[in-house]
């Protein structure tokens, strides 16, 4: 009877730690669920971005901490990619841009730590496209990006954005990083393919993103006025009056190189006009970059090279 008592204690200790176990899983489960539905809206829908600013770092660490327990959930390491982005650009790069040219040393330090940042963003969305597509990521890094975009279809197109935008975060903190400036053709098929697979996605998401990248670079490295205006045409199409950022990015790009101070103040004014409540989803992007566009305004000088002086007429 001793041996029976002993024996049936035992095993009742583990059947408790079984279910302690599974109850903790659920548990973890449940929440993630909660994280990456609907209510993740309670971050990209919020009205004060120093709120959204303050609460990130920790919103950060907890998803890192339910994925130590829920490594495989391919849309956690969706949100908690998305979220790393989010704050790089915002809260860390953006605010670095606007610093003075004595404060260059801090710059840096804020630009490398961007980098880093993003990079993180990046390779959480894509543990998450190959848990969804097994093989994925070495076919991607090691062989060829059409044969890895290839295992993808349109279930994938948020995986494969984010992904894309936080390489090229990336990029754009750590310009001068020779190695991941080689992968740049890589991160590019990521956005290409967000086109392809669902061009409407995020409202011209992936359009806005080609604005800055074909009115950014030269020329000689596949830079192009007219395709940067192609797709602004596209974005704000497909926008409908909901975005402000398409507006902030061509002003920042080809205003800019060509020097068109005029429609670099019109575009931007547009960006303001914008009603951030229409699409409360966005209300978040929608804020930074009125407040982008407004500082840009406000320091137009930066952007601009002074008139030329007009010489006297002669006497």
């Amino acid at each position: 009877m001793r041996r029976f008592v002993k024996f049936l204690v035992a095993g009742m200790s583990v059947v408790v730690l079984l279910c302690s176990c599974s109850v903790k899983k659920l548990a973890i489960q449940r929440i993630s669920e909660a994280l990456t539905g609907q209510s993740s809206a309670v971050f990209t829908g919020e009205n004060d971005p120093q709120l959204v600013g303050e609460a990130l770092p920790f919103a950060l660490k907890m998803y890192e901490s339910l994925l130590e327990v829920d490594s495989t959930n391919a849309k956690l390491l969706l949100t908690t990619g998305t979220a790393f982005c989010l704050y790089a650009y915002a809260y860390v790069q953006e605010p670095a841009q606007r610093l003075p040219d004595d404060r260059i040393d801090e710059q840096r330090k804020s630009y490398g730590r961007a980098a880093k940042l993003f990079l993180r963003a990046r390779d959480y969305v894509l543990k998450g496209i190959e848990i969804r597509r097994p093989g994925f990521r070495s076919i991607l890094m090691k062989h060829s990006a059409d044969s890895a975009l290839s295992m993808c279809t349109t279930t994938d197109t948020a995986y494969l954005y984010w992904a894309g935008m936080s390489w090229f975060g990336a990029l754009s903190a750590d310009n001068f990083n020779l190695g991941l400036m080689m992968t740049m053709p890589k991160a590019k098929a990521l956005i290409s393919k967000t086109l392809e697979l669902h061009e409407p996605y995020g409202n011209g998401a992936a359009h806005e993103f080609f604005i800055s990248f074909y009115g950014n670079l030269p020329a000689s490295m596949g830079g192009s006025v007219q395709k940067a205006r192609e797709h602004f045409g596209r974005a704000i199409e497909l926008a409908a009056g909901t975005r402000a950022s398409p507006y902030v990015a061509l002003a920042s790009s080809v205003c800019v190189k060509k020097q068109q101070k005029q429609e670099f103040k019109d575009l931007l004014h547009k960006a303001l006009a914008v009603d951030v409540d229409k699409d409360p989803s966005n209300r978040l992007a929608n804020i930074l970059s009125q407040g982008r566009a407004q500082w840009m305004l406000d320091n137009i000088d930066r952007y601009f090279l002074p008139p030329e002086p007009k010489e006297k007429e002669e006497e």
